[in-house]
């Protein structure tokens, strides 16, 4: 990572492709992963437990979130213990609200009691952060997933809003984390580090970034100056 040096932040990986991950997976700095429906439907899965437990022994015991899919309370919390059972290492991911909008403070509080290891997810507001939190404290380990990426999509800087929730669950519920979820550029890396956040989720495309962060920018430079007359030379272009 060159002259870089990352001092908190961990990477988990954010994919349902099963080769992809286990060659993530063989990555010492890749110390988790994440998926979800869109990622599983985008990847052709059609039978979640098969994928699950295909990708369960692959991860060697790395944290892995699986998200429950229902749109009811009482079937969330039915498909979150079956979850739960897949793997100690297994999180399960709670949509922050069902669709219409209803918060799901009380599933979570009641699962992350039971001992159930929950990821609450598409959270990004510091009022859902606060709400999480007070729902997991005195709970099982967890983790809070603020989108900072969508935040980012409507012209906010997500950085405060997750050096807060940082803060919050400090204070309020030591043991669960915050995610830096959907970045959209591998400088969201730094600022997460620089955040304090614990974890930030990256594709693979963003993976693949990583060894440019720090880079000299006159080398970089010259290395697009030089991408642009090769691609040009290769399309045959005349005036």
């Amino acid at each position: 990572m060159s002259d870089v040096r990352l001092r908190r932040v961990r990477i988990f990986a954010d994919g349902a492709d099963v080769s992809e991950i286990r060659a993530l997976a063989a990555r010492p700095d890749i110390q988790g992963f994440t998926t979800n429906p869109t990622l599983m439907h985008k990847a052709g899965i059609r039978d979640y437990r098969r994928f699950a437990h295909e990708v369960l022994p692959v991860v060697d015991g790395k944290p892995i979130s699986f998200e429950v899919f229902a749109d009811d309370f009482d079937e969330m919390a039915r498909q979150a213990r079956e979850i739960a059972t897949w793997g100690a290492n297994v999180y399960v991911k709670i949509p922050v609200t069902d669709t219409t909008g209803r918060p799901a403070s009380g599933l979570v509080r009641r699962l992350s009691h039971e001992g159930v290891r929950v990821n609450v997810t598409a959270v990004l507001t510091l009022e859902q952060v606060r709400d999480s939190a007070e729902a997991l404290a005195g709970g099982a380990p967890a983790f809070v997933s603020v989108f900072a990426g969508r935040i980012a999509d409507t012209g906010r800087d997500p950085s405060p809003i997750v050096r807060e929730s940082v803060a919050h669950l400090a204070a309020v519920a030591p043991a669960a984390e915050v995610i830096w979820a959907s970045p959209r550029e591998v400088l969201n890396l730094c600022q997460a580090d620089e955040a304090g956040c614990h974890i930030i989720t990256m594709t693979s495309d963003l993976l693949k970034k990583i060894p440019v962060i720090g880079r000299d920018l006159t080398a970089l430079s010259l290395d697009t100056v030089r991408m642009f007359r090769d691609d040009a030379v290769k399309a045959g272009f005349t005036l």
